[in-house]
Formats: structure tokens, C-alpha cells, sequence
């Protein structure tokens, strides 16, 4: 599983900074050091859909830390 966070300036001022403690907290409470893969990317040039969270390509907009959460219990519920 490969988690992409935007660490873009508008995307981690207007959230990313909160949702990338949100994946790696959940990634290390659930034991999925081992299969997750998490990186940081640079601008996407969709900075007013920004945040942005791409898990295995597909590409989340609008990411608040709460949607964060929701998304990755969808993606990793098999997982953990």
C-alpha cells in the first residue's frame, strides 16, 4: 500500500500537517509499518483542491483530518 501526502505549502498549511501525524499515527497503531509505504510529495498544481492524500493512485481532495481517518479505515480494514 503506498500513501502519498501533498507537503506543498498550500496543501500543508490548509491541513496536510494534521493529516500526516493522522496516517502515521493510525499506520503504527494498527502494525502496518511493514506494508504501508508513506511519502510526502511535492505541489500537485491543484492547490485550491488542496489537501491532497493519493493512497495506491487514487487521489482524495479537500482532506480534513477526520476524512482522513474515514479514508484510511476504507483503504486499510483489509490491511489491519
Amino acid at each position: 500500500m503506498n500513501i502519498e501526502i501533498c507537503m506543498g505549502s498550500s496543501c500543508f498549511s490548509r491541513g496536510n500537517k494534521r493529516n500526516l501525524v493522522v496516517v502515521q499515527n493510525f499506520v503504527r497503531e494498527h502494525g502496518l509499518e511493514a506494508t504501508v509505504a508513506l511519502r510526502g510529495c511535492l505541489c500537485l498544481d491543484a492547490c485550491s483542491k488542496g489537501p491532497h492524500l493519493t493512497i495506491d493512485g487514487t487521489r482524495y481532495e479537500q482532506v480534513d483530518p477526520n476524512a482522513c481517518l474515514d479514508i484510511l479505515r476504507k483503504h486499510l480494514a483489509k490491511e489491519a
